[in-house]
């Protein structure tokens, strides 16, 4: 074939210069995940503080029979009012909950609500700053897993920023915070809230500068 013929049917490539300044970039962006996942670690709660703290509620985030059973012993114990169990399945009753956990007890139950309504942690904030706003409570004692809690807070915070929110971390047993690596299923797990952390973080920085 001639060599005007082969010019004319040659293929360019994707430019170079376009992938030298975009690889910077993108090391850059890689950099900042990393940096910024390592730092999430680190940040994850490795024990309970201001246990002692009185609040005026105690909000349990389901996900997890622990969660529910510390909340029932800490409503047990007098450190709050009422309990809110918000995001429970729709086709779990109050008295199937009752009878599966012996810590649900017949003279807790008068101080127990059940929110069916939310089905992630931006639902349970929404309807969790209702319940709060109806009854005038300006304090609460925030249950859930450790894991979970930074994104929790977040939103938490983001829906009720004038009320006073305890965090109180849960410590499931099959996730290994120490070692996590060695884990599959808990790096896994910590892999997943970051990201969620991350696009829970950006969503609500774009919504303050919309909102200006």
């Amino acid at each position: 074939m001639p060599a005007s013929r082969r010019r004319i049917f040659h293929r360019p490539g994707p430019p170079r210069r376009r992938w030298r300044l975009l690889l910077p970039v993108l090391a850059l962006a890689l950099a900042v995940w990393v940096g910024g996942f390592f730092n999430f670690v680190t940040m994850i709660p490795r024990s309970v503080e201001n246990a002692e703290q009185q609040t005026d509620a105690i909000v349990v985030l389901t996900g997890g029979s622990l969660r529910l059973e510390v909340g029932l012993r800490l409503l047990q114990s007098g450190l709050a009012e009422r309990l809110l169990v918000s995001g429970v399945n729709p086709g779990v009753t109050r008295e199937a909950l009752l009878r599966l956990l012996p810590e649900w007890t017949e003279a807790l139950n008068a101080r127990i609500d059940i929110d069916y309504a939310a089905n992630n942690t931006v639902g349970n904030a929404a309807e969790t700053a209702e319940w709060l706003r109806e009854r005038g409570y300006r304090s609460l004692r925030l249950v859930t897993a450790n894991y979970h809690l930074r994104r929790s807070l977040l939103e938490f915070r983001d829906a009720m920023p004038d009320l006073d929110i305890v965090p109180h971390p849960v410590f499931p047993e099959d996730f290994h915070l120490e070692g996590w690596w060695r884990w599959p299923g808990s790096a896994m797990l910590i892999f997943s809230e970051y990201n969620k952390f991350l696009m829970a973080h950006l969503r609500l920085s774009l919504a303050g500068l919309i909102k200006g």
